[in-house]
């Protein structure tokens, strides 16, 4: 039996500007392979700068499977960047978690949600003001482990792990912005084990 997995997002989530395998859903299908559980490619619907608008516009417009034994979400980012106020947020995310819970077959265990990362830490970030950016990175965050929370959903927090080398170039591209693949390898590793754990693997 090979399972299928969902992955939501944006840049984040597309491996901005890295090779497609070195993306966190394509290093976590390849994570679990080498635990000898069988998974298709990762159906991923993400694109750079959306916020979470857009991603529910998009997936108004797509075709999904049935359904998938393995859904992740990841979006935000952009909300925050652009200024759009946390309620707004408030009221996408839920709606967006709704759905990634559908995807899944109405099964909230295998929804996963992911931290959104903290931008302000990056080279591309030295001008701006850093803890205002974290401040509300983490404002937003607290709405995604809430809704988490009160759905059983997993929430992954990468955005702790990933401030702990904000000022270690090797995980940053070029841009100054976006992860490298040594940051995207730890948040695919974080999905693994859990992934496993309740596999009983």
């Amino acid at each position: 039996m090979s399972y299928s997995y969902l992955a939501l997002g944006d840049s984040y989530t597309i491996g901005e500007q890295v090779p497609i395998y070195e993306s966190f859903p394509y290093r976590l299908v390849q994570m679990l392979r080498a635990k000898g559980i069988s998974f298709h490619a990762p159906d991923i619907l993400a694109k750079t700068a959306w916020a979470t608008h857009e991603l529910t516009e998009a997936i108004d417009n797509y075709s999904f499977l049935p359904k998938y034994d393995l859904v992740t979400l990841l979006i935000g980012v952009n909300n925050q960047y652009r200024a759009i106020p946390v309620a707004e947020f408030e009221a996408d995310f839920l709606g967006l978690l709704q759905k990634s819970i559908h995807f899944a077959g109405d099964f909230a265990d295998n929804v996963f949600v992911l931290s959104i990362p903290d931008w302000g830490i990056s080279p591309f970030a030295a001008d701006r003001d850093r803890l205002k950016i974290a401040l509300e990175i983490d404002e937003y965050n607290k709405v995604c482990q809430r809704f988490a929370a009160l759905y059983n959903v997993d929430f992954i927090d990468v955005t702790t792990s990933q401030r702990i080398h904000g000022s270690d170039l090797s995980y940053f591209l070029e841009d100054g912005l976006h992860p490298s693949g040594l940051e995207y390898n730890k948040w695919a590793l974080m999905l693994a084990e859990r992934i496993v754990e309740k596999l009983g693997k």
